[in-house]
């Protein structure tokens, strides 16, 4: 096996990679939407001690969530060391503020006055924004000054970290459990605060979770 796809370089290469975006693999692999556990030492190798290799939808889902090239991982895995990532500044706001009026359009894109910025590795979406967690409503998954980046223009499936807007205002964080024709269904990351059951008239915009500094 060529020594830059060998099984120590590649998790090694994850290593880097949650690094390189402020996370532990524990917080990469959240992010990702995966168990916490999905990269941890232990996960490496077997009972037997034999070498464990990441699965594909994994490395997917955890280049999805960090707005990182495939090349950018090769090279990671390949030479130990990153090109530079791009970066460009994003609007910033408090997760508290993002339910009074005039920051958002009723697309859920960004506009208005009163946003701060900060730099973060460049993701695709030129719309992206970033909002910073308060409160206790999202633990175990984001605490309070985490900062989670969010896309409007990403799709959103079953099972996704999203924010929601309803047309009373009221902006939350949940996880997408459900979606039909006549009602959206919303799990709570912390179970001391209840799931919530809207229509699809009561949300004026749902946008999902990219990306998550913790």
């Amino acid at each position: 096996m060529p020594r830059s796809l060998s099984h120590g370089r590649l998790w090694a290469a994850i290593d880097r990679l949650a690094a390189q975006h402020r996370l532990t693999a524990s917080g990469l692999a959240k992010a990702a939407g995966l168990d916490p556990t999905t990269f941890n030492k232990s996960k490496r190798v077997t009972a037997t001690g034999r070498p464990r290799w990441p699965n594909t939808e994994s490395l997917a889902r955890v280049l999805d969530a960090t707005g990182s090239s495939l090349e950018t991982f090769l090279a990671l895995v390949a030479n130990g060391e990153s090109p530079a990532l791009p970066q460009r500044h994003v609007p910033l706001i408090g997760l508290a503020q993002a339910g009074r009026g005039g920051f958002f359009d009723d697309a859920g894109f960004p506009a208005g006055v009163g946003w701060e910025e900060v730099a973060f590795p460049d993701f695709k979406d030129e719309h992206a924004y970033a909002l910073e967690v308060s409160g206790d409503s999202m633990e175990p998954f984001y605490r309070e000054g985490d900062i989670v980046v969010v896309s409007p223009a990403a799709d959103v499936r079953r099972g996704d970290r999203v924010v929601v807007k309803t047309v009373a205002d009221e902006v939350m964080v949940k996880v997408l459990a459900r979606k039909t024709a006549n009602r959206v269904e919303l799990k709570s990351f912390n179970p001391a605060y209840e799931d919530r059951v809207l229509k699809p008239e009561e949300i004026l915009w749902m946008a999902r979770i990219i990306w998550a500094s913790q």
